[in-house]
């Protein structure tokens, strides 16, 4: 069975994509471009993917592009996989249908084969409910979906609450669509996911976790957040740092503050922007690690993205918790110390972690949308300038050398190696031979 190829090239996608409708048609099928590749191209935007609706049932479509070509995973709901050439993708080939009940929030109890009027009038909202025919140019709208593209309107297909009680992730969907299209949530459309928001959490934390991952990474993520917390959602798939209503004014100020943030973000990501939240909730920081280890958990993050986020929380609190100096620390006037006064051997770790320049990221559109220090932000970026062998030295010595040198161990030998690493960041030792000199001065002296 053929494996599904990664979209390199979109224009080799589409002709793709042109040649399946070609292939259906010269087979006597009504086949035309359907969904949100539609939409995509009529907005003047480069699709993702692109689908295609026929009268072709199933085994028809297989019939026509050969079993070694199809994937038919999806049959039961009239879905055939066709998989392109290299660079071309797959295109997902789908019967004109109209579905049966929805019995789990998310899946038709079963579908029955139809027309493209009654097809359009299953699918979510207006303008995502369009056909084209690719190869005349004709659009072919039964749901008024061009009205609402020309209008910048998103709006359920029929009525709100039936669409979204038969899948309940179209609520985050219509909220990603209209932030990332810059459009508004029709009337109805809104007040509906405002009283079912609460629904939403029947949905897997995986394809919750995927929208939000959608959502915050594309241009209107700022928006989106605040859609998010305006229909409700909000408190229902981020409950740990979502304001908990609306009359809270300080705490629906700081989500706003950092939907702005997260928008002035210039690599965004999941991680970086459950990390902005959380480093705006209003409690205590050991609270806000806690409850950000929580969320990840729930949202089922791999180990990466949540591993990302928990450090980015974790540094930007300490990197914008300013040190003590030892005359303060005694009572005196002397203040505190800047991240660039601060030991390079505390620094130096965060500088040379993998996720640095995302934390960089963070810190500078943090400090531009009025939390933490530009000083700080600029200081953590030029930094991060310098060559790797610069900002990462290797080590002087390693943990066979403490070995051979006749340190025991395990737990000595790593605490040797720490005290090396210090010592070496902060230019005290700079050489193999005045490492080797400090080990055995470190031993003399019992440590």
């Amino acid at each position: 069975m053929p494996m599904p190829t990664r979209v390199s090239d979109p224009i080799r996608a589409r002709q793709f994509a042109v040649e399946a409708v070609g292939r259906l048609r010269e087979a006597h099928f009504e086949a035309f471009f359907a969904g949100g590749c539609v939409r995509d191209e009529l907005l003047g935007r480069v699709p993702a993917d692109y689908d295609v609706a026929t009268s072709a049932k199933p085994d028809e479509v297989r019939g026509v592009f050969g079993h070694r070509r199809t994937l038919a995973v999806g049959a039961a709901f009239g879905v055939i996989t066709v998989v392109g050439p290299p660079d071309a993708g797959q295109v997902e080939v789908t019967t004109f249908r109209t579905d049966a009940a929805y019995t789990d929030g998310r899946h038709p109890a079963g579908v029955t084969f139809s027309t493209p009027r009654e097809d359009a009038q299953r699918r979510d909202f207006t303008i995502n409910g369009l056909f084209l025919d690719p190869l005349s140019g004709e659009v072919h709208d039964y749901v008024h979906g061009r009205d609402d593209l020309a209008a910048g309107i998103v709006r359920a297909i029929g009525s709100p609450a039936l669409r979204f009680g038969e899948d309940h992730l179209r609520m985050l969907r219509a909220v990603r669509f209209a932030a990332g299209f810059g459009f508004v949530l029709e009337r109805e459309t809104f007040a509906a996911i405002q009283k079912m928001s609460h629904l939403v959490m029947a949905v897997s934390p995986e394809r919750i976790a995927a929208e939000l991952r959608a959502m915050v990474s594309r241009s209107g993520r700022g928006r989106a957040l605040e859609l998010l917390e305006e229909t409700g959602l909000a408190r229902e798939v981020l409950p740990e740092v979502a304001p908990a209503d609306r009359d809270g004014a300080g705490p629906l100020a700081m989500w706003r503050q950092s939907a702005q943030i997260i928008q002035a973000l210039h690599a965004p990501d999941l991680a970086a922007a459950l990390a902005v939240l959380f480093c705006g909730a209003g409690f205590a920081k050991g609270a806000r690690r806690a409850s950000l280890q929580r969320a990840v958990a729930r949202l089922r993050l791999s180990n990466r993205e949540s591993q990302t986020a928990c450090w980015l929380l974790a540094t930007v609190e300490a990197i914008e918790t300013p040190e003590k100096t030892a005359d303060a620390q005694a009572g005196g006037l002397a203040g505190t110390t800047e991240i660039a006064g601060r030991p390079w051997s505390q620094v130096q770790p965060w500088l040379a972690h993998p996720d640095a320049l995302l934390l960089a990221d963070v810190l500078r559109a943090r400090s531009n949308g009025g939390r933490g220090s530009a000083q700080t932000a600029a200081w953590v970026s030029q930094q991060l300038t310098r060559s790797q062998d610069d900002l990462n030295p290797p080590p002087l010595l390693t943990g066979n050398d403490l070995l051979a040198m006749g340190v025991p161990a395990g737990r000595p030998i790593g605490a040797m190696l720490a005290s090396l690493r210090r010592l070496q960041l902060d230019r005290e030792i700079q050489t193999r031979n005045e490492a080797m000199e400090q080990v055995e001065l470190l031993r003399q002296s019992g440590q």
